[in-house]
């Protein structure tokens, strides 16, 4: 396990001799990663820190007024870029593509937004596991295999590349950041879209949005799993009322794990599993069918794309 104050005195110090005198922008999710990522470039380079969140219109429910709520201290810029990540996912079905367009949109938004600040640096809070799964072949990370080969950017600062998920909430802890943030349920870089096999369309985003809200909701707090989500997977045939439904198919998927590198599914009580299935296709139009995916990883991603 990592010595949290060793690491911490030396990612302070590492932030500070590569930024230099610059202005640095950080991609402030909400997670852990670079939560932990703006709190200790706070410490290291005070106010040359701009942090930006993105709204891709791909987030959870409630997400982006819940980060202002948390982030507002810092003097946050929150994005909207829903209609232009949407753009970039038009007609893309391909995983890998979906995570290159992604990694591509946020740059870009990240160098129009660093013209205003004269950010010169992107600090970003890339994590071990996304490195050894982007540069293994197994998915392309946004913020690694998904970046663009060229950007504006002078430099990129990754404080937490040689660190595991569990290891960045020691730090985290450390630091003193809220409970909330610490233990965090982690979330996909690109979001929701890589919760919707095939093409990202709105329509999708809002259905999975919502069936994710319900799972959360029923699993979180009763059952504290180390990740829990919804994806829409296909269609299928189903009945409401009296008339035939050809609707969405929406697969749970709860796990437990320690750093994110094996996972093993939670063995749910059936009622727990009705009462979700009861749940989406009631709430959410056009749901048709409810699984529950007991697959490990290995062989399984926790994600679906």
């Amino acid at each position: 396990m990592v010595n949290t104050e060793k690491f911490i005195q030396q990612a302070v110090e590492e932030i500070r001799r590569e930024a230099g005198d610059r202005t640095v922008v950080i991609a402030l999710s909400g997670g852990v990663d670079s939560s932990v990522c703006a709190a200790l470039a706070a410490l290291a380079i005070g106010n040359q820190l701009h942090p930006i969140y993105v709204d891709t219109g791909l987030m959870r429910k409630g997400e982006t007024d819940r980060i202002r709520e948390l982030f507002g201290h810092l003097d946050l810029t929150v994005v909207d870029a829903e209609e232009e990540f949407l753009a970039a996912l038009e007609g893309v079905t391909d995983p890998e593509e979906k995570r290159k367009a992604i990694g591509e949109r946020f740059i870009r938004v990240f160098e129009r937004e660093a013209l205003t600040t004269g950010a010169t640096v992107l600090l970003q809070g890339t994590i071990y596991p996304d490195r050894i799964e982007s540069e293994g072949g197994i998915k392309s990370h946004h913020n690694v295999g998904g970046m663009p080969l060229e950007c504006a950017f002078e430099q990129v600062i990754e404080p937490l590349r040689d660190l595991y998920k569990d290891e960045v909430r020691e730090v985290a802890g450390a630091l003193g950041l809220p409970k909330e943030i610490q233990h965090r349920m982690p979330f996909p870089g690109p979001g929701l879209a890589v919760r919707v096999l095939g093409e990202v369309t709105k329509e999708k985003v809002e259905v999975v949005r919502e069936a994710n809200a319900i799972v959360e909701q029923e699993l979180v707090e009763a059952f504290a799993p180390w990740q829990c989500l919804a994806a829409l997977v296909g269609l299928g045939t189903g009945v409401k009322g009296d008339v035939r439904l050809h609707g969405w198919i929406v697969s749970v998927r709860a796990v437990n794990s320690r750093d994110g590198m094996t996972a093993d599914p939670l063995e749910l009580p059936f009622e727990v599993l009705a009462r979700i299935a009861s749940r989406c296709t009631a709430e959410i139009p056009g749901v048709a069918r409810v699984v529950y995916d007991v697959t490990p990883k290995p062989p399984a991603t926790i994600e679906y794309e």
